[in-house]
């Protein structure tokens, strides 16, 4: 029986988790003489085209930045129309999900979401607890410097109380107080849109990540882009701060 070449390359592993910050749909909708909320739906498609492919990758876990804290400055009728999507989203795609292993997490700030949608996504998030085979965890209502001074206001509570000492205090104190405790960082973060910034996402978990930015808008961002993406991830070297 024949034996493979000995200098025959494996093929690497997958990034555990990517991260993407989905920008565009507005001007994808405005290049076409389209309302900017069928950009977002179109952007919804998107979103389960890449949900697919990051399971047929084997990525762990796949971040979705959908609506940040700043996007509540909107107006108003968008921001309606993008709730509105996310009520369709979850209500079409959660059994999808569920059957397929995909657990749901979010985080963001709640208390700003409209009572339904906080509850689809309490039973969205209950219905696929114990799935493994993709954690997709969207960020809504959600801002990176928000997060990092809640968590700090919790360590703050817990000194005050008595349970921590201020010398205890140490990056993993801090990151085990953040909404994504229990989740690796992610090694890469993609935006598109040609965009060159992370609009205060996940500021401290992407200290050491990989940044791909794509000029393709979210629409049409494609299967083949995340694998692309994936292979110039593999490209790289990371040394997280050592000398080369």
């Amino acid at each position: 029986m024949s034996q493979p070449a000995a200098s025959q390359a494996l093929a690497p592993s997958p990034p555990r988790h990517i991260a993407i910050i989905m920008d565009g749909n507005g001007r994808w909708a405005k290049a076409r003489g389209l309302p900017r909320n069928l950009g977002h739906r179109q952007g919804i498609d998107t979103v389960r085209d890449v949900v697919r492919a990051c399971r047929n990758l084997r990525i762990e876990y796949l971040t979705l930045y959908a609506f940040s804290s700043e996007n509540w400055k909107r107006p108003e009728t968008e921001v309606a129309g993008l709730m509105d999507l996310l009520r369709l989203f979850i209500r079409r795609e959660l059994e999808d999900l569920a059957r397929n292993g995909v657990c749901i997490r979010m985080i963001g700030d709640r208390s700003k979401l409209a009572p339904d949608i906080v509850q689809l996504i309490a039973d969205a998030e209950a219905k696929t607890r114990d799935n493994r085979t993709l954690t997709l965890t969207i960020a809504l209502s959600y801002g990176g410097q928000d997060e990092i001074v809640a968590a700090a206001r919790r360590i703050a509570e817990q000194v005050a109380a008595g349970k921590l000492q201020p010398s205890e205090i140490t990056a993993q104190v801090l990151e085990n107080n953040l909404e994504t405790a229990g989740i690796p960082d992610p090694d890469l973060v993609i935006r598109t849109s040609g965009e060159q910034r992370l609009s205060n996402f996940l500021l401290w978990q992407t200290a050491y990540s990989e940044l791909i930015f794509i000029d393709k808008l979210w629409p049409d961002f494609s299967a083949q882009d995340l694998a692309d993406a994936v292979a110039e991830f593999h490209r790289r070297e990371r040394r997280y701060g050592a000398s080369e």
